[in-house]
């Protein structure tokens, strides 16, 4: 009698443990930041500095914040970039900007890539969209957006990767 009764408490405690450790795996997975992505540009009414999320979709790409969103679809993308600035060939382009992106000048140590530039086309006007993603979290996502786009991010190399 005393060995199943050790026996069931054993088996309780297992299971005890099993739940507790599942729950901080669970808990340890979960994103650090709710919304990662921050809108500092484009051509569309939201407005500068609204955190949200993105959504890598079969056939659009879709920025959506509580002040709004922006959905890009695939076939009319004709330039992405993630880098620590906004490129001269990006700035040169003729873009009616709702929020102009800040211009910003590298400083010493400011070479990690931050902003994800999507250029695109939508009913014959120049669209732009600017968002400031940390390279943790973007890394992912940008396998993703080449392979669902059939087209390459252009990702400049001064970072390194592990």
């Amino acid at each position: 009698m005393r060995r199943t009764k050790t026996s069931r408490m054993a088996k309780s405690a297992l299971a005890l443990a099993c739940l507790l450790g599942a729950g901080n795996f669970a808990h340890a997975r979960k994103p650090r930041h709710a919304s990662p992505f921050k809108f500092v540009g484009g051509t569309e009414k939201i407005p500068e500095s609204c955190k949200g999320l993105m959504e890598v979709g079969s056939t659009v790409l879709t920025f959506t914040c509580p002040d709004g969103s922006v959905s890009v679809p695939y076939d009319s993308i004709s330039l992405m970039q993630y880098r620590p600035d906004i490129s001269r060939k990006i700035r040169k382009m003729k873009i009616k900007w709702e929020v102009k992106p800040q211009t910003r000048v590298r400083i010493l140590g400011g070479n990690k890539n931050r902003y994800l530039t999507i250029v695109y086309e939508e009913q014959g006007t120049v669209h732009a969209l600017v968002l400031d993603v940390p390279p943790e979290i973007m890394r992912p996502y940008l396998a993703e957006i080449d392979v669902k786009s059939g087209k390459r991010v252009e990702v400049e190399e001064s970072e390194e990767y592990d």
